[in-house]
């Protein structure tokens, strides 16, 4: 297989399939995925900026959630504004180096995003099981480096993505049935021998996906025994508050990554799939935001007082 790499003309651009034919649908998803990308960067640069010029929010999880708005923000740009220009556009295309680009950030941007999640859930641990050891466990230092390396593991799986899709050819058929690049469909696409590609998504997927998942479930398991000992109804609920808005922030980006990659494709169920992915991409960055700053106090609070002194 891998020798008909060299009989065959590589492909410099792919199409891209997107949502629909129908103009006048194409038009109302345009309006509705630009309005959603605008909530997304308002909100999750309301979210740094309001961390940043609050004293009182000067604390790990805040730290930790200014980065992961980061990272929302990030990932929702590698895909959106290339979405609302294919929309209006009659040619969809993506030019291959555009490609892999788009693979390489989308790839680190996604795993940092995993295992800030999991940093998180690490902070919540210690700040309900081990309340004393708090201020010297969770230190600034440990902080930084828990984000560093949050974003090296992310740099890692970009790389490692990358390295796989430069190992694929695509001679015969270029069209990608979705609406960016990503490396499962273009591994589905590919006219070479996909096994090094499968190993390094395999390999990524059980060494960074899983890894994350269990630093949160280990967290939880330690952390709601704790809960539920507490004596007092007013503990029980600061405690449940502490953890709340990371649960319901863990929950719909892990769900919606199942529905991603979990699920298999098949040929009745590409336009759900293709919803499954908007969830994902497009619409998991813009709730996060919402998430913190309508179910925590501190945030609102913040909030207030930073459009007093304005």
């Amino acid at each position: 297989m891998m020798g008909g790499r060299n009989n065959c003309t590589q492909v410099t651009e792919f199409s891209l399939a997107g949502f629909t034919e129908d103009p006048v649908t194409q038009v109302y998803l345009f309006l509705l995925f630009l309005l959603t990308y605008l909530v997304t960067i308002v909100g999750n640069l309301g979210i740094i900026i309001l961390i940043r010029t609050s004293p009182n929010l000067h604390s790990p999880m805040y730290y930790f959630l200014s980065n992961l708005a980061f990272v929302d923000l990030c990932s929702s740009t590698i895909v959106t504004p290339k979405m609302l220009v294919d929309l209006m556009s009659e040619k969809k295309s993506i030019a291959y180096a555009g490609c892999v680009a788009q693979v390489f950030l989308f790839d680190i941007f996604g795993i940092s995003d995993s295992f800030l999640l999991a940093s998180m859930a690490y902070d919540c641990y210690v700040a309900i099981c081990h309340p004393l050891l708090y201020p010297l466990v969770m230190s600034p230092k440990c902080c930084f480096q828990l984000v560093t390396a949050s974003y090296l593991v992310g740099l890692t799986n970009g790389v490692g993505q990358t390295i796989s899709m430069s190992t694929l050819s695509f001679c015969s058929s270029s069209t990608i049935d979705l609406f960016f690049c990503d490396i499962s469909p273009l591994i589905s696409l590919s006219t070479s021998d996909t096994t090094p590609s499968h190993i390094i998504l395999t390999t990524a997927a059980s060494l960074f996906g899983v890894s994350s998942i269990l630093i949160i479930l280990l967290s939880y398991v330690a952390i709601i025994p704790t809960i539920l000992s507490i004596n007092s109804a007013e503990g029980k609920r600061k405690a449940f508050s502490t953890c709340t808005s990371h649960l319901t922030t863990v929950s719909i980006f892990y769900g919606a990554c199942f529905l991603m990659y979990l699920f298999p494709s098949s040929d009745s169920s590409r336009a759900a799939d293709k919803w499954a992915v908007v969830l994902y991409t497009v619409v998991t960055p813009m709730l996060n935001p919402m998430i913190y700053s309508l179910r925590n106090k501190e945030v609102k609070e913040a909030s207030r007082r930073l459009l007093k002194i304005k």
